[in-house]
């Protein structure tokens, strides 16, 4: 079996993100909240998770965005109400999406700052 890489760069976050939000976006149980209700253009979105992912796991401030995500959110928990499935479904897709692709500190870090985001989420929307 082949040692997969660990993330080292912007292409390898953008790679992940991408295979991630694929199989994201055709998911039979959050796909829709992400197409049908919270309408994301992924030419606008991707760039700037790309630099959340890269600012978290490089450290280098590329993200400026702030509270404004937990808005972004809440206004979508008001449109179709958020469950904690849906962030555990969420959760899953991204770590098997790690580890499919990555290994590695940066590939741990990834999957644990997922885990802590998703619960920090639900805290704020009272799931």
């Amino acid at each position: 079996m082949t040692k997969l890489k660990d993330i080292e760069n912007r292409e390898d976050i953008e790679n992940l993100i991408a295979r991630f939000y694929d199989r994201m976006l055709a998911d039979i149980i959050i796909g829709f909240i992400f197409t049908d209700i919270a309408k994301i253009k992924l030419d606008e979105h991707l760039p700037v998770i790309c630099d959340f992912w890269e600012t978290l796991l490089f450290h280098n401030a590329k993200y400026k965005r702030g509270p404004e995500v937990i808005k972004v959110h809440q206004d979508l928990d008001k449109k179709i109400p958020l469950k904690r499935g849906h962030f555990r479904r969420w959760l899953y897709l991204f770590h098997t999406t790690v580890d499919e692709l990555y290994e590695g500190e940066r590939a741990y870090l990834a999957k644990e700052r997922a885990s802590s985001i998703a619960e920090s989420m639900q805290k704020r929307l009272a799931l």
